[in-house]
């Protein structure tokens, strides 16, 4: 393991449970980050075996930069795993990547120099994703405002992605959410937040590469998807401003009833979101999902293999 002789330039945070081989992977694309000061790598395990070693990050050569791994001393999950990592975190910018992400090597560089404007509290870049359809790529919008985020969750902007200011989760933002449902949405969330104190901008280029060949934690978790979306509506009255955002996330919510076989209130939900916006196709996909016509685990997998989420 390396040694710091002063601060490091960023923390990176990777929440891992039970994916060694993926998370070292994950911290060798940090390690080779170019045109950076040193870096502090913090791995948070996530699991429930207390016998998982901590070790298997520490097995990688460090260089001039510092890896270090702790448990979840928070909420189980990846914002509490997340907020663990944030709280001991000693640089200025507080970076996250998931454990089956990676970086390519000029991301953190590009980004930094868009971080010189003291106003920007987030920045982002585009995604490469890598599906069982393909590699697609998916460049980020420049500048996102909080208008941009209430009408699209813009998946472009993926939490592997981000570079934050340590002292917005100490100030005017806030830690990540532990008390939305199953955790599910909380990279939106912290979206929406960042975007109320301060600039989000983005290099274009995807710099970031997000692996989709896998089946998503919440793929087939529709119980947490309605009260994760159903929390966020209520936790940010601002969605009242587009109609059209307010249509996605009911068409969501409608879509994760009728996975359920919930089929009266697929319905209510898809009446709620045409009624907002009359071309949501969510709310059409619940209805057929609901009559069965189609599977909802069909259509986020075919959705999932060409890049797109639900």
């Amino acid at each position: 393991m390396g040694v710091l002789d002063h601060r490091p330039e960023v923390s990176v945070v990777i929440a891992t449970r039970d994916r060694p081989e993926l998370m070292r992977r994950a911290v060798r694309s940090i390690l080779g980050q170019h045109h950076v000061g040193p870096l502090e790598v913090i791995v948070v395990f996530d699991g429930k075996d207390e016998g998982e070693s901590l070790d298997a990050p520490m097995e990688l050569d460090a260089g001039p930069h510092t890896i270090r791994a702790m448990r979840n001393t928070r909420t189980q999950g990846l914002a509490g795993a997340r907020n663990t990592g944030i709280l001991t975190a000693e640089a200025p910018y507080i970076a996250f990547c998931d454990d089956d992400d990676e970086w390519k090597p000029e991301k953190l560089a590009q980004q930094l120099n868009l971080m010189k404007d003291p106003e920007v509290l987030l920045v982002s870049t585009g995604i490469e994703i890598h599906s069982q359809g393909g590699v697609h790529e998916r460049p980020a919008p420049p500048i996102v405002t909080l208008d941009d985020l209430l009408r699209s969750r813009i998946t472009e902007l993926h939490p592997s992605s981000f570079l934050m200011r340590a002292s917005a989760f100490t100030g005017e933002v806030g830690l990540v959410d532990e008390q939305l449902p199953a955790g599910y949405g909380e990279d939106y969330d912290l979206l929406l937040r960042f975007a109320k104190q301060g600039r989000i901008v983005a290099d274009r280029a995807a710099h970031t590469i997000v692996h989709w060949d896998r089946t998503s934690f919440f793929s087939e978790k529709w119980h947490g998807i309605v009260a994760g979306l159903s929390y966020l509506l209520d936790k940010h009255p601002e969605f009242v401003r587009s109609a059209s955002g307010q249509a996605r996330i009911e068409g969501q919510i409608a879509f994760a009833h009728a996975a359920l076989g919930k089929r009266v209130d697929a319905r209510r939900w898809a009446r709620r979101a045409i009624g907002h916006d009359r071309f949501q196709t969510r709310a059409y996909l619940a209805m057929l999902v609901g009559f069965h016509a189609l599977s909802g685990n069909w259509v986020v997998g075919a959705l999932n293999r060409r890049g797109r989420g639900m």
